[in-house]
């Protein structure tokens, strides 16, 4: 017996929503690292919460840059301009996920005061 379809909509009870949020948000990071793991593609998954935050998955074998640098160069959808920000990342592995800091500086800002 499967299961009965529900009809896409927002959840009005708040503990119901939030519930369906964390075990959906489980299953969709799982399917990530699956994917990933299974056919060799790289996924970065980023989910921002509706209290803000933030939980994601990046592939072992890439960088939340390289996926992005990717996807700006196949979508021709400019993510960034070297005359707005430079970014640099670092990656530390940790327990199989990479953890990213990122550290932002205005192009044009002196760090040095």
């Amino acid at each position: 017996m499967g299961r009965g379809k529900i009809e896409i909509k927002r959840i009005e009870n708040s503990s119901n929503r939030q519930v369906t949020y964390s075990k959906r948000k489980n299953g969709i990071l799982k399917k990530a690292k699956e994917i990933s793991v299974l056919c060799d593609a790289q996924v970065s998954l980023i989910i921002f919460g509706a209290s803000g935050k933030m939980h994601e998955y990046i592939s072992p074998s890439t960088t939340l840059i390289d996926i992005l640098d990717r996807y700006q160069r196949a979508s021709g959808k400019t993510l960034w301009d070297a005359k707005h920000e430079v970014a640099r990342i670092c990656s530390v592995p940790r327990t199989g996920d990479l953890w990213l800091d990122l550290d932002l500086e205005h192009v044009g800002k002196s760090s040095e005061n």
